[in-house]
């Protein structure tokens, strides 16, 4: 029996720029919109208390790269507890908008393929719902160049109990849920080798899944 292969994938920058031309992830009020991991109240008030409370543990001096900040709803309330904050994203259009909409001494925008191409030096990470939308292989790629990092905030959307660690999918708005899968890099075939770990916070959702958020440790 031949393995079955995936389709040929269209390049992750153009599949990104037309979820956000063409709403995808809904906001269809907004000029840009990522989805309700990054507006529904349920979802983001946990996060960011979370998370402020990690970056205030450092007395608000680390300097953060945000690896796919989409439209910075969540980036604008963690930036007051940061030294520096730099916002990435792979969406041109996106990026410039937020360079007009956000504005502060600490913060700068850029647009890079975070799978692709060199990462800005910070003290952390924060990827929050960006592996999930990506393939194997591009998520290998951005693990390769995270132990540059002493800390990352890792959130991933994943099955609510077993579920099979990472099965492969080409870039698109959805994620693995529907394979009763999702991103565990700790798994094969990424094997995410860190010192420590642990969970910061866990919002169960109703469909029986989970958004879950670790820190990782180098």
């Amino acid at each position: 029996m031949k393995s079955k292969k995936l389709k040929t994938p269209w390049p992750t920058k153009a599949v990104m720029e037309q979820i956000y031309e063409q709403h995808f992830w809904g906001g269809k009020d907004f000029d840009f919109y990522s989805g309700e991991g990054s507006h529904k109240l349920e979802i983001t008030i946990p996060y960011i208390k979370a998370v402020t409370t990690f970056l205030k543990s450092h007395h608000n001096q680390l300097t953060i790269c945000d690896l796919g900040c989409g439209d910075f709803n969540i980036g604008k309330q963690l930036l007051p507890y940061t030294k520096n904050y730099v916002a990435v994203d792979i969406v041109h259009d996106l990026i410039e908008r937020n360079k007009q909409h956000f504005k502060a001494n600490n913060l700068t925008f850029e647009c890079l393929d975070i799978s692709k191409e060199a990462l800005p030096k910070a003290d952390g990470v924060i990827l929050r719902q960006v592996l999930q939308h990506l393939s194997n292989d591009e998520i290998k790629s951005i693990i390769n160049k995270l132990s540059n990092y002493k800390y990352i905030i890792l959130t991933e959307h994943i099955p609510n109990g077993d579920f099979i660690p990472n099965k492969d999918k080409i870039a698109s708005q959805g994620i693995r849920l529907k394979q009763n899968s999702g991103v565990d890099v700790l798994a094969e075939p990424f094997n995410f080798k860190v010192k420590e770990f642990k969970i910061l916070n866990e919002v169960v959702l109703d469909n029986n899944s989970l958004i879950s958020t670790i820190l990782f440790v180098f």
